[in-house]
């Protein structure tokens, strides 16, 4: 098992310009936390949204079934409750009405009282010449640090 579990959400800061980011628990079933802790999870997919009742799920996140599980193993792609204050869950909602404004996972991990967190961000997603502008800095940066490297 990994001392520490972090699992990061690599597509979404190149998809989406992250506005303002969040932590929020997350409702867990006791072989979905042993999963989690063993590195076992991906949030690549996953996007967040609120139900009839204003609460907060993560949706297509995915947890491998805990691998000495057995008859009360969890289901891989169930939705998850996310858990925040409400005047968070309000503000998120009324920025959710915005045309293009999403909230994405962006990063999983364990906390130190052994709680798995989610930090989550509301995100504008960007236009493709947005992206290939930051394709471009990337490789700008990289080829100077090349260049730094050699130099030395």
């Amino acid at each position: 098992m990994q001392k520490t579990v972090n699992i990061l959400n690599k597509k979404a800061k190149f998809q989406y310009d992250i506005l303002d980011k969040y932590t929020a628990g997350i409702v867990l079933t006791g072989t979905e936390i042993k999963s989690i802790r063993s590195g076992k999870a991906s949030i690549a997919e996953s996007f967040c949204e609120f139900n009839d009742r204003e609460e907060l799920f993560v949706i297509n996140m995915t947890v491998e079934e805990y691998a000495f599980g057995n008859y009360y193993n969890h289901k891989p792609k169930a939705e998850r409750k996310l858990l925040l204050n409400r005047k968070e869950l309000k503000k998120l909602k009324k920025e959710m009405d915005v045309k293009g404004n999403a909230i994405i996972p962006l990063k999983l991990y364990i906390n130190e009282k052994g709680f798995a967190k989610l930090i989550i961000g509301l995100g504008k997603g960007k236009k493709l010449y947005d992206k290939r502008e930051t394709i471009k800095d990337r490789d700008n940066k990289r080829d100077l640090d090349r260049i730094k490297k050699n130099f030395r």
